[in-house]
């Protein structure tokens, strides 16, 4: 694995994406719209929903959507042929990887930060202090991790582009349904505790409250996020590396 190299297709990604107008303003557009849509229609105190108890799913939500990015992107390059051609050059398929996961990193850390902005000029309100809020957004850029992972893994078992992104919702609905704003149950929480959305935004909740950043609440949920995105990054990267270029 090369720095060098990865730093040079992180930035060629970083181009590619701003390049393509359209992509860029779907991705923008999506936790806008998200964020603008929920705001309004389930932030209404006759309801009974907070806006602000819905916010920390809204993070985890807009995360979440990266496997579908991932997925389909890989799906592309492996169509193409392009992981081949890197064979015959000095660039690596794990250099190649690398600069595409940390590109998706940025790009869910810009997400994430629309999500917020847009939050607050609708009336969110966090009891957090600054570095509460940077560690809100830290565990965010960790939990990206787990979804590039998933995505990884869904490119690897996807014959096409459009494969992959109707199977990436195998892994983006359980977590959508069980793991975010939705309020959990006696029964689902059984679900809910195999999914690394259900921590992340279980420990933003915490976080936005004002709790302990070192309570053992967040810790033990920051401790499965960790653990459960490294190792699904790893396995992605191994699947794909085995099975994504056939």
């Amino acid at each position: 694995m090369n720095t060098q190299r990865i730093l040079a297709l992180l930035k060629m990604e970083l181009y590619k994406i701003i390049r393509e107008p359209a992509y860029l303003f779907l991705m923008l557009l999506f936790p806008a719209a998200l964020t603008i849509t929920f705001g309004f229609a389930f932030g209404d105190p006759e309801l009974g929903m907070s806006f602000n108890f819905m916010v920390p799913g809204l993070f985890a939500y807009a995360c979440i959507f990266i496997i579908m990015t991932v997925a389909q992107s890989f799906a592309d390059f492996r169509e193409q042929g392009l992981l081949r051609r890197l064979n015959a050059t000095p660039m690596s398929s794990t250099d190649f990887i690398m600069a595409n996961i940390l590109s998706n990193m940025i790009l869910s850390m810009i997400q994430v930060t629309i999500v917020y902005v847009l939050a607050l000029l609708l009336g969110f309100s966090s009891n957090s202090d600054s570095l509460g809020i940077l560690f809100a957004f830290l565990l965010m850029a960790l939990f990206s991790l787990s979804s590039v992972g998933l995505g990884l893994i869904t490119a690897s078992i996807s014959k096409s582009g459009g494969t992959a992104t109707a199977l990436s919702f195998i892994f983006i609905l359980p977590q959508m349904f069980f793991g975010t704003f939705i309020p959990v149950t006696n029964t689902t929480r059984v679900i809910a505790g195999f999914l690394p959305s259900y921590y992340a935004t279980d420990a933003l909740t915490s976080i936005f409250n004002g709790d302990n950043l070192l309570s053992a609440n967040i810790l033990i949920d920051v401790a499965f996020i960790a653990i459960f995105s490294i190792a699904i990054v790893i396995l992605g990267i191994l699947f794909f590396k085995k099975y994504g270029n056939k």
